[in-house]
């Protein structure tokens, strides 16, 4: 219904330094999730569901595998004006910085952007798990005759600290605006909110970091060449300047900006009844189509477990675990509380054959995994053990990396057989 006057900009976010190692050698936005999607490919299919097919990526660092990613996924009818467009940091006549802020990255794109017809700009970033159909806040912002409109959610007491927090008069217009208040300045922040977010305790209205903004209102707002982020500067400029609503949204929503939160995003896919619903046919989630056959388990026995296809699994025993495309799992093996990314392809009989290929890619056989995100094309020997948790001190190898008791093996690491990484020995 609004594609013609919605055009979507999503940020692809900094250098991902709190997703390392994931974003060592990729963009934030391209990173794996949920055994066969990208970060990307969850902005991006909230806009297609919400009919808005014309959308800019906006990243600056590593950006060749999600270029890849985008061209392989997203193609629409040539007689369509729908587009998904990758815009990398590029030196220009007016300015040869990188992006400085989120605000900066969408000033130094604005003459892409301004190439297009549209009334509304719909700001939105790459690394959130959501699913929201954006013409409900498309009709609230126009019924409202707002200028900018933003996405809120309530948030508990010990998150708010980390959050944009903002408080609204009874028509939902944004009145004051706080970026990551101190701990003793929440009493004064507290919310109206619905009774079953007071029930959870959750009575602050947080920035979800998502943006409506009229064409003309971001133009103007962008020539100021000294605000660089949309969060600390360009909202809480603004509300007094312009008319800013609140659109609350009460769904589920997480921000993945480090190991632990993107971890637990995944995990939280092998619940019995998901927060993150895949099995909506409504709000389908979209990203590219391998053509992979079905995965063939053998002797497994598997608890709250996610499969995606192409797998071959041998394992004894799969628990609260996600495992990737082409996953390859041996004998006697266990995985438990685990996010297997896969691999890029499968290696044939005649490559291990010839090349006497002395770790295949996957986990080997009689391995324990346990608390570990497996990167892609990671070849793991016999006989490993990797338990995480909260007895291992946060370390970071050629290898790997242990954040928060988390063990994340790097893209294409080489575990040898028999390597143990665990906690000291119980009496």
């Amino acid at each position: 219904m609004f594609n013609n006057t919605v055009l979507a900009i999503i940020l692809g976010g900094g250098q991902g330094s709190r997703l390392y190692p994931l974003t060592e050698n990729r963009a934030k936005p391209a990173v794996p999730i949920a055994g066969k999607y990208r970060l990307v490919d969850i902005p991006i299919s909230n806009c297609i569901n919400s009919d808005i097919k014309r959308m800019y990526v906006l990243t600056q660092f590593n950006s060749a595998s999600l270029n890849r990613h985008i061209k392989n996924t997203y193609h629409f009818s040539f007689f369509s004006s729908a587009f998904v467009d990758v815009l990398a940091a590029e030196q220009t006549m007016e300015s040869g910085n990188w992006f400085q802020g989120t605000a900066d990255a969408v000033r130094q794109s604005m003459h892409h952007f301004l190439q297009n017809d549209f009334d509304y700009a719909l700001i939105l970033s790459g690394d959130q798990l959501y699913q929201m159909d954006f013409n409900d806040m498309i009709q609230k912002h126009i019924a409202n005759r707002a200028e900018i409109s933003i996405g809120t959610i309530p948030v508990h007491a010990n998150d708010a600290t980390s959050f944009g927090i903002l408080k609204t008069d009874n028509e939902d217009r944004i009145t004051a605006f706080i970026e990551k208040p101190a701990a003793e300045l929440l009493p004064d922040w507290h919310s109206e909110v619905s009774e079953e977010m007071k029930r959870e305790g959750r009575t602050y209205l947080a920035s979800m970091g998502i943006y409506i903004f009229n064409r003309e209102v971001l133009i103007n707002l962008m020539k100021n060449p000294n605000t660089m982020d949309f969060g600390k500067e360009i909202i809480p400029q603004s509300i007094g300047t312009h008319k800013t609503i609140s659109f609350p949204f009460e769904g589920y929503w997480t921000d993945i900006g480090n190991i632990d939160s993107f971890f637990e995003a995944n995990m939280g896919l092998t619940d019995s009844i998901p927060k993150f619903n895949l099995y909506d046919t409504k709000k389908v989630i979209y990203t590219r189509a391998r053509m992979l056959p079905t995965s063939k388990i053998s002797g497994t026995q598997m608890d709250k477990a996610v499969i995606g296809d192409g797998c071959i699994i041998h394992a004894d025993k799969i628990e609260r675990s996600v495992i990737g495309v082409r996953s390859r799992i041996g004998q006697g093996s266990t995985v438990i509380n685990t996010y297997m990314m896969g691999s890029d392809t499968y290696e044939t009989l005649e490559e291990i054959e010839h090349n006497k290929i002395q770790i295949l890619v996957g986990i080997g056989e009689r391995c324990y995994i346990k608390n570990a995100i497996i990167d892609i094309n990671c070849r793991i020997g016999d006989d490993v053990t990797i338990d995480g948790g909260p007895h291992l001190e946060n370390v970071q190898t050629e290898s790997y990396v242990v954040k928060d008791g988390i063990v994340v093996l790097k893209k294409g690491a080489v575990i040898p057989a028999g390597f143990k990484l665990e906690g000291p020995k119980k009496d």
